[in-house]
């Protein structure tokens, strides 16, 4: 019976441990974002800053274990470029339908675990540009294993006969010198096809309504899988594959001749591609949504307004829940030093990201835009860039300006200009904060509480407040800042401590209860 089966899994081309325990693939980001990278999705999808602001990638990862790169590359390009509305839609329907019947997900990710076998992206060579042709050259490889076995003829026959057989030899080794990188990471490529093809010859053999798509493709996909194998002969021949490619060059023409199959499949496997991904993106979703505890389904609100009730952020053990809703207006937020200022501005990124992606969020009530998010949360110095903290946080908000309206979108920015001095940075500040707030919606942190008067026009005041013992998120200002609380923590002394007191009080008089009033612009 095992031999039965070995030679059965040797007709079709499959590998023979494919039932085995799928391993867990390294893929770096960009091999990640391959899907993405072929359809960047125009002016609405996110950005790199801001994906990397948002922490993302950690979401990322939480969402996809256990996911293959497919549906990993899908899960990452949904989160980049967000879903239309009729595309949401339909994907919370069949969340829904997946939450609601764990049994059925179970099997699901069970007939999906071949494809986490494959270890080679294919997304870009599926997507992107078609590969070059083969070169002229390549239809004339028969003839060297003919003139190899002339040449041994000649050998034998002829005193110089061993000539001819170096001559024939030396392109042989040459191919295989030159080819050797290509071909291995070709083979790379045709596991990862294989594993795709086989997946969809599993998913439909499956009585599931879900799977109608795969039964109607599954002859095909088999034909498909037998034809990008090595020939029975070679597979069943002890070191016949070895033999067979040092003097005949035949994995040479294997790869030209399977990569001139795929070029000509593309249509059908882009097809297939789509599907398992997407299935396999939903079931992982579903899943995830089946082991947490707080979320719900969002419903979609009009650009410049914004409900979150009791969010929190999923990659926290223990998050504070905060609400917000904005109705046109953004939102100035102030608190003490470690309130979680920065926190809840990328839980709310984070929600919008993924109600505009899966269709729910963190939260016990949600009504959320389906607008790019456009963050500046973490900008840094760089020494070897020669590029100023300052100069970075100006490069960025220059971005932010230039992005602004096209399409509308929703920014989130921390500390904004904690760069230069505090004279300069509220000026800036306040500059660009009143031209981005008239065409996006603006969330902006700040410990520069003078900024608040400043920009009242545009943006609504919130405070983070702690002293209950967790977070509240309140209309106002702060006012009771801890700045120079904390020196006491740390050991400076009553002599600094009151010094720094004298010098915030009489700073605090000048700046936020000025004599003459704040320059405000006509909000329109």
């Amino acid at each position: 019976m095992a031999l039965f089966d070995h030679l059965k899994a040797l007709w079709r081309g499959i590998v023979p441990d494919a039932a085995a325990d799928p391993p867990r693939h390294f893929f770096t980001p960009h091999e990640i974002a391959a899907l993405h990278l072929a359809a960047p999705g125009g002016a609405a999808a996110l950005d790199d800053q801001t994906w990397q602001d948002l922490l993302l990638e950690s979401y990322e990862e939480k969402l996809a274990q256990g996911v293959s790169i497919f549906g990993r590359q899908v899960l990452h390009r949904r989160l980049r470029a967000g879903l239309d509305d009729g595309e949401c839609a339909a994907l919370k329907e069949r969340l829904r339908t997946l939450v609601d019947d764990p049994a059925r997900r179970a099997a699901l990710h069970g007939w999906l675990r071949t494809l986490r076998h494959a270890d080679t992206e294919v997304a870009g060579l599926l997507f992107g540009d078609a590969a070059p042709p083969a070169p002229s050259w390549a239809r004339w490889l028969w003839t060297l294993p003919l003139a190899l076995l002339l040449s041994v003829a000649a050998l034998i026959t002829l005193p110089l006969g061993w000539l001819a057989t170096a001559a024939v030899l030396a392109p042989l080794m040459m191919l295989q010198v030159r080819y050797h990188r290509r071909i291995e990471a070709w083979a790379g490529v045709l596991r990862s096809l294989h594993a795709l093809l086989r997946t969809c010859g599993t998913l439909g053999q499956q009585q599931d309504p879900l799977l109608a798509p795969f039964a109607a493709a599954r002859d095909a996909a088999g034909r498909l899988h037998r034809r990008l194998a090595h020939s029975l002969l070679i597979r069943m021949t002890p070191g016949g594959k070895a033999y067979a490619d040092w003097f005949a060059a035949a994995n040479v023409g294997f790869h030209y001749r399977t990569r001139g199959l795929v070029d000509a499949e593309r249509a059908f496997l882009r097809e297939l591609y789509v599907a398992c991904a997407n299935l396999e993106a939903d079931v992982a979703l579903a899943r995830h949504l089946g082991e947490s505890g707080h979320w719900c389904w969002a419903e979609r609100a009009p650009a410049r307004a914004l409900v979150l009730e009791q969010g929190v952020h999923p990659l926290m053990e223990r998050p504070g829940a905060l609400s917000l809703a904005l109705d046109g207006r953004g939102a100035f937020v102030s608190g003490q030093n470690a309130s979680g200022k920065s926190t809840f501005l990328r839980m709310v990124g984070l929600n919008l990201v993924a109600a505009r992606a899966f269709g729910f969020c963190y939260a016990a009530q949600a009504r959320l835009p389906a607008l790019p998010v456009r963050a500046s949360m973490q900008n840094e110095d760089s020494l070897l860039g020669g590029e100023s903290l300052y100069m970075a946080e100006l490069r960025r908000a220059r971005e932010l300006l230039e992005a602004a309206g096209d399409p509308p979108g929703i920014c989130l920015i921390d500390e904004v200009f904690r760069g230069t001095n505090h004279l300069e940075s509220v000026s800036a500040a306040c500059a660009v904060l009143e031209q981005l707030s008239g065409r996006d919606l603006v969330l902006v942190s700040s410990h520069n509480l003078v900024l608040a008067p400043l920009l009242r026009e545009r943006l609504d005041p919130y405070c983070i407040d702690t002293s209950s013992g967790r977070p509240v998120l309140a209309p106002g200002v702060l006012r009771n800042p801890n700045g120079i609380a904390l020196l006491a923590t740390q050991g400076f002394g009553a002599r600094i401590e009151g010094r720094a007191a004298e010098v915030a009080h009489w700073l605090s008089s000048h700046l936020m209860e000025p004599a003459a009033p704040a320059p405000v612009r006509d909000a329109a």
